[in-house]
Formats: C-alpha cells, structure tokens, sequence
C-alpha cells in the first residue's frame, strides 16, 4: 500500500505540472515543470524523501526500460533521421563535451567553494 501511495504522489505531482504546462501562454513541458515542484517541496519539506523513497528507486534502477519506447522511435523513423544524420552526429557529440565540460567546472567549483568554507569555519 505504501508504494501506492508513493505513486499517487508522483503521479499527483506529473498532473499539476501538466497544469500549470497547459495554462502557461508558452510552450513550456510539464514534466519540467512537476520537476521543480518537487525540488521545491522537497526543499520546503513540504514532501520528505521518504514519501517517494521507495518508487524513486524502483524508477532510478529501472531507468533503462523508459528510454526503450525512444529507441523504438529511432528506428522507425530512421528514413526521417537519415537524411539529417551528420548535423544530428555533430550535434549530440558537441554537446556532450559541453556537458561534460560544464559539470566538471561546476563539480570543481562546487569543491574549491566547500573547501574555502571549512577554512573559514576553522
């Protein structure tokens, strides 16, 4: 019954997101927008982790399994995809360097900023 309950809220938390996605005068994805409703509460603790503890594990592990469909996808509209395959190659291989570039930056930063607050503290 518990996980249930964990999937209530979850799903409960997609539904306003898609709301609020629906009444916004942009375009604007609703599962982005349930995101930041729960970032916030979360950080309100408003909802604590162990509310959605359980499923967002089961999610977490299971994760591979949601991108099939996509994968699927790929491939059916593979004559689609083929005419534009090199700028769609160049594009994902860039930004993934910048992905990589930006999280490494932000993971050293994020360190040197904690160090610097332990020696102040000290």
């Amino acid at each position: 019954m518990k996980l249930m309950l964990q999937i209530g809220v979850i799903f409960l938390i997609c539904l306003v997101g898609e709301g609020i996605s629906s009444i916004l005068p942009i375009a604007f994805p609703g599962s982005v927008i349930a995101m930041i409703l729960l970032f916030i509460l979360l950080l309100t603790k408003v909802l604590r982790p162990d509310h959605i503890k359980e499923k967002s594990d089961f999610l977490a592990k299971n994760m591979a399994f949601f991108f099939i469909p996509a994968g699927v996808s790929i491939i059916k509209y593979y004559d689609v995809i083929s005419k534009s395959i090199l700028p769609l190659l160049i594009v994902c291989i860039i930004t993934t360097i910048l992905t990589f570039a930006v999280t490494a930056y932000t993971v050293t930063f994020i360190m040197r900023f904690l160090q610097k607050g332990e020696t102040n503290n000290e």
